[in-house]
């Protein structure tokens, strides 16, 4: 039985529109007067964290946690106020799967594995009417490499329940292969779904339990038993 359903933000639960990417180049020029300066980046599945990394190296800026935060804070402005202008929204069968959870005789956690900043999910979520759906979670604020995103992830919902959860008692639920890696790495079983990054054939690649256009094509009960 699933004791604790984790979902990814961006292309899993919602799609902002471009939003994010938009904030990453704001950030970028007006904390550190480079235009255009994430051309060359590839987003879909990626840390915030590591994305500042990258952009900071990148372009011959140390990546110091001075600088890392001088970036972020810059972000999350923007990221506040592009999201109202970006044509965004929930992705289909969401909140039917959300509701479907809570209807079970016994309702997993709901949480969230992502690799957004803590602050940037809230900014997120709480646009879309979500944040408050999530009990807890883990972000690129616990680490910069997805996988152990997914470490802090396991180990959060398991002092959460206050049982120690075995990896099959986790359902991880994305849209890139980066999700489904990261799923693993915690010996969760996965739902990939077609929503954002990636392509079915793509996703079904890295074989996942479970590989839908969206949500609506999952059974709850399917999952969770």
């Amino acid at each position: 039985m699933a004791r604790a359903v984790l979902f990814d933000i961006d292309g899993t639960l919602i799609r902002t529109g471009g939003a994010g990417i938009k904030a990453f180049a704001r950030a970028g020029e007006t904390a550190f007067g480079i235009a255009n300066g994430t051309a060359h980046m590839k987003f879909a599945g990626r840390t915030d964290t590591g994305l500042v990394r990258e952009f900071l190296i990148w372009h011959g800026l140390k990546p110091s946690a001075e600088n890392r935060q001088r970036f972020l804070d810059a972000y999350v402005f923007w990221l506040d106020q592009m999201l109202p202008q970006c044509t965004g929204g929930v992705c289909p069968g969401v909140w039917q799967f959300l509701r479907d959870l809570r209807a079970l005789p016994e309702p997993p956690l709901i949480g969230l594995l992502t690799g957004n900043i803590r602050l940037g999910a809230e900014i997120k979520l709480r646009h879309y009417r979500l944040w408050e759906e999530f009990v807890t979670g883990a972000f690129a604020d616990d680490h910069e490499e997805r996988n152990l995103i997914a470490v802090a992830a396991h180990q959060r919902v398991s002092r959460h329940l206050k049982k120690d959860l075995g990896g099959e008692e986790i359902i991880v639920i994305g849209d890139t292969p980066h999700d489904i890696r990261c799923g693993r790495a915690i010996g969760a079983r996965v739902i990939a779904v077609a929503t954002g990054g990636a392509e079915l054939d793509e996703l079904r690649e890295h074989t996942p339990d479970w590989c839908v256009k969206d949500l609506r094509e999952m059974a709850v009960a399917e999952v969770c038993s």
